[in-house]
């Protein structure tokens, strides 16, 4: 009878100890997590900040080849400004996010850069290209891909480059792209690049108004450009005139360059 009064005790010692290891067990589990947790954020913390130095090295080798096309032609680069700042106010009006947005900045930007390819006489010439001299200039959008596409980073901005002269019937060049089949961005930079190229005075002829431009969009669109994103154009671009602080929405140049 003893022996028997005796067993729930060492039961419940028994029990007591289960539980002292299970505890000690927990506390080392969550000592694993918070030190795994931990690496994990150091390690996503120092990916970010490369991820940081990648980019802003990007970015200065960016600048400089804005730069060098500068020095080339005043006048491409201006124009390369405001394309790049007409498609900023068009991506705001569609919604596009932050890096989109930036993305379709940089092929707007560098979308007319293959013209450091081409001879001055040709590129700066005052009157109208021979067939000859226009076919030269028709190879621009192929060098600006050559040159972008060295860089990884580049690598849609690249094919942006390269089919912002497609047409929307087809009739485009280099590659003779039709419609959707043409990259979204570029054929954003087609209508931008076009309603620039209306309404910017050149040593030649002054630049024409706003409703010239745009009535010029709206004739050829279907033929030249994309119909729907002609319309949202001209919609976006008739708010923006309205607005009274036309702000400088590209995220690459700094704020003293603004669209004129």
């Amino acid at each position: 009878m003893g022996i028997a009064k005796k067993r729930p005790e060492l039961k419940i010692i028994h029990s007591t100890q289960d539980e002292s290891k299970r505890r000690e067990d927990d506390s080392s589990n969550i000592n694993n997590e918070t030190t795994s947790t931990f690496a994990l954020y150091e390690l996503g913390k120092s990916l970010s900040d490369q991820m940081q130095e990648t980019l802003k090295v990007f970015e200065m080798a960016a600048k400089c080849i804005l730069k060098a096309l500068d020095c080339k032609d005043k006048y491409t680069y201006g124009h390369s400004i405001r394309v790049a700042h007409y498609c900023l106010v068009l991506s705001g009006h569609l919604g596009l996010s932050e890096d989109e947005a930036y993305e379709l900045e940089l092929s707007a930007l560098f979308h007319d850069v293959g013209k450091i390819g081409i001879s001055d006489n040709i590129l700066c010439k005052p009157g109208k290209l021979t067939p000859e001299e226009m076919e030269v200039m028709k190879s621009h959008p192929v060098l600006s891909y050559e040159i972008l596409k060295e860089f990884s980073y580049f690598e849609n901005v690249a094919k942006n480059a390269l089919h912002h002269h497609e047409r929307f019937d087809g009739l485009g060049y280099p590659h003779r792209l039709k419609g959707v089949e043409i990259p979204l961005f570029s054929r954003i930079i087609l209508i931008s690049d076009t309603y620039d190229a209306i309404t910017s005075s050149r040593t030649y002829r002054e630049g024409r108004n706003h409703s010239v431009a745009f009535d010029e969009l709206r004739l050829f669109a279907g033929k030249q450009f994309d119909p729907k994103l002609t319309e949202e154009f001209i919609a976006a671009m008739d708010n923006y005139y309205k607005e009274k602080d036309k702000k400088n929405r590209l995220k690459l140049i700094g704020p003293n360059k603004r669209a004129a």
